[in-house]
C-alpha cells in the first residue's frame, strides 16, 4: 500500500528525479508510518526508480544521457513495430542473442543458438496480442536494470519470471 501510494504521488509530480526522498517526510506527506515507507522506498530501489546514495539515502532516479536515449530508441522501435508481430519476435530474439552475447562464453552461445533453433518448433509468434508486447517490454526492461546494476539474483530472478510468464502466455494460447 505504502508503495502504491509512493508511485502515486511520483505520477501526481509530488516527487521529480533527483528529489531526496526522506522517510519521515514521506510519511508525513502519504500519512504513513516510517516503516511501510521504508520498505516501500527499498521496491523503488529494485524497481529502479529510487537508488541509494551513500551521505544522502533514498532519491529518485535521474537518468542520464545515454539511457534517455536508449529509452526512446526502445519506444521508437517498439511503437514502429507494433503492429508487426514477427518484427517484434525479432527484436525479441535479438534481446535475448544480446544478452547471450555479452556473457562472452562459447558453451552459452551454443546453448543459445540450440535453444532458438527449437523456438522454430514452437509455433509462431504471440506477439499478436498487442498486450503481450507490453508485458514483455516491462519484463525486458526489469532485466536490463538489474544487469546495469550488476544485481545477479535480480537479474536471475526477472529472466526466469521473464520465462515462466511466457511459458504460462504459450501454453494459454495453445489451450485455445
Amino acid at each position: 500500500m505504502a508503495y502504491e501510494a509512493l508511485i502515486t504521488a511520483l505520477r501526481k509530480g509530488a516527487y521529480a528525479p533527483g528529489d531526496r526522498l526522506r522517510e519521515e517526510e514521506v510519511g508525513e506527506r502519504l500519512g504513513l508510518s516510517r516503516t511501510p515507507v521504508r520498505e516501500a522506498l527499498r521496491r523503488l530501489e529494485a524497481h529502479g526508480i529510487g537508488e541509494h546514495r551513500p551521505r544522502i539515502g533514498a532519491v529518485i532516479r535521474t537518468l542520464n544521457h545515454t539511457e534517455i536515449v536508449e529509452f526512446y530508441e526502445l519506444r521508437i522501435v517498439l511503437e514502429r513495430t507494433r503492429e508487426d508481430p514477427v518484427q517484434s519476435s525479432v527484436i525479441n530474439q535479438d534481446f535475448h542473442r544480446h544478452i547471450y552475447l555479452a556473457g562472452r562464453n562459447r558453451f552459452l552461445l551454443d546453448a543459445a543458438r540450440a535453444l532458438n533453433n527449437s523456438m522454430l518448433l514452437i509455433g509462431p509468434t504471440t506477439y499478436t496480442d498487442p498486450d503481450r508486447v507490453d508485458v514483455v517490454v516491462n519484463e525486458h526492461n526489469s532485466i536490463i536494470k538489474a544487469l546495469s546494476a550488476r544485481d545477479a539474483n535480480a537479474a536471475g530472478a526477472a529472466a526466469e519470471a521473464h520465462l515462466q510468464n511466457s511459458l504460462r502466455y504459450r501454453l494459454e494460447l495453445q489451450a485455445g
